[in-house]
């Protein structure tokens, strides 16, 4: 036979499963609109972000100028030293120092929101 600890601790993992979930999605929507400006500063476009395979080509021609080296994520264990280098070059792009060049390697997400929200300029 169950308590009613039972049942409170069943309803209270759902509860803390909502919550949860809706952060992610709000955090997860704050993320598509800082990708989407940052596309949209380096003339790619916005809706690129959001497009599986799409969204490498856009990043590689961001990064590197040319798109097809972006297909390069795709190649399992290549592609955690592409992505790296890509958001490397991204900062690069961007006008923004060796410093900051590694934290967005390290950390793109935080970076995207930094090079999306703010004001640097794309320098190509």
């Amino acid at each position: 036979m169950y308590s009613d600890t039972y049942y409170a601790m069943d309803g209270m993992n759902a509860a803390v499963t909502v919550v949860s979930s809706i952060i992610s999605l709000v955090l997860a929507v704050i993320e598509i609109v800082a990708l989407w400006k940052l596309y949209k500063k380096a003339g790619q476009p916005g809706w690129g972000c959001i497009i599986p395979i799409y969204n490498l080509i856009c990043m590689g021609r961001i990064a590197f100028g040319n798109g097809l080296l972006g297909l390069l994520a795709l190649i399992p264990g290549a592609n955690v030293i592409v992505g790296i280098i890509m958001w490397f070059q991204t900062a690069k792009k961007f006008g923004k120092g060796t410093g900051f060049a590694i934290f967005s390697a390290l950390l793109p997400g935080i970076s995207a929101l930094i090079l999306g929200y703010g004001s640097a300029e794309y320098e190509g």
